[in-house]
């Protein structure tokens, strides 16, 4: 049966200290989460009641075993996840200094990650083709045989080939210690945007991949490409999504930040679950919006992944009105 999402690339285990505001050097203990932006998303996804799978691998060691056994705590099919001998799955620390300040440090990914080992010749391409959602991001561009793989995969999934309510979202997470230059990472993507028929970044992730400009612009540009439904996120400002046909804009759900790392994906999860929903697009950037403003006010990613009643209710506290199908499932 097909996948409601399937996500490709970056897994790591999360290692946060339990000591909040203070420096990594004065941290006495910390926790473990599972990681990696494709699979949070996944699991964001999952915590809607959607069907979700990532593609990736880990290695051959017991953080590995941990990794595969918290996708199938939140319910993730873990059947596309694989080890890679000889190399150690990858740990990401983090600094967690509220209100905007969260360092990451990752280990276990240079010169290379088991997740940058995905080949082509190991993908099921009929799952790929048959999902409602298929989800990349950019860093998994940043070397081969990862960057092949993500073409295939891609190639498989050509945008006049795409049912109607199936969707191909490349966010836009752009991180430059995985890449030489900029230029480098903006004609990767280009090589990838003609398959794509959403794609989600900041304005300086945008900017990576189609030049600077305002926001309308960028998602002008991204348009000009291909993309059906350009996603610029505005900061403080909230979000903004243009179509041919319209423009969204969706404010901030005020929360107090404790932890802003995972708000990106828990945003990503809830935008596939909206967007699989039929919802008319400000109902999808408003939930999504909500989604993410939750995590921001957890310690976790993963783990902080909100269900919907949750996202519904901040809903509802802060005056937004609901998608009729969300309302008629509470």
């Amino acid at each position: 049966m097909a996948h409601d999402l399937l996500t490709m690339g970056r897994i790591s285990v999360d290692i946060y200290p339990d000591d909040v505001g203070v420096g990594l050097a004065d941290v006495k203990t910390f926790g473990k989460y599972l990681g990696g932006s494709p699979s949070n998303v996944a699991v964001a996804a999952a915590r809607h009641g959607r069907s979700s799978a990532v593609i990736t691998r880990t290695g051959e060691d017991p953080f590995g075993a941990y990794l595969r056994r918290e996708l199938a705590k939140f319910g993730v099919d873990a059947g596309f996840v694989a080890s890679v001998p000889g190399l150690q799955t990858p740990a990401t620390f983090c600094s967690i200094q509220p209100p905007d300040d969260f360092p990451l440090y990752f280990y276990g990914r240079f010169p290379t990650a088991p997740d940058l080992q995905i080949s082509a010749g190991e993908l099921d391409l009929q799952a790929i083709k048959d999902a409602g959602i298929f989800w990349t991001t950019v860093t998994g561009l940043c070397q081969e045989p990862s960057r092949s793989a993500h073409v295939a995969a891609h190639e498989a999934r050509p945008r006049q080939g795409l049912k109607p309510g199936q969707y191909t979202v490349l966010d836009l997470d752009y991180r430059p210690m995985f890449w030489d230059s900029e230029a480098e990472a903006r004609a990767q993507v280009a090589r990838i945007l003609p398959h794509v028929t959403v794609a989600i970044g900041n304005e300086a992730e945008c900017a990576v991949a189609v030049g600077p400009g305002t926001p309308d612009e960028q998602a002008d540009r991204l348009m000009e490409a291909g993309v059906e439904v350009a996603v610029v996120k505005l900061g403080a400002d909230g979000v903004m999504a243009k179509t041919r046909t319209g423009r969204a804009v969706s404010a901030p759900v005020p929360v107090q930040t404790l932890n802003g790392l995972g708000a990106g994906d828990a945003f990503g999860g809830a935008f596939c679950h909206g967007l699989l929903s039929g919802w008319p697009l400000e109902a999808v950037l408003d939930y999504a919006n909500a989604s993410g403003a939750i995590v921001a006010s957890r310690l976790s990613c993963a783990d902080a992944m909100p269900t919907p009643e949750e996202v519904l209710s901040l809903l509802t506290e802060r005056g937004r009105s609901l998608p009729e199908a969300a309302e008629a499932a509470r």
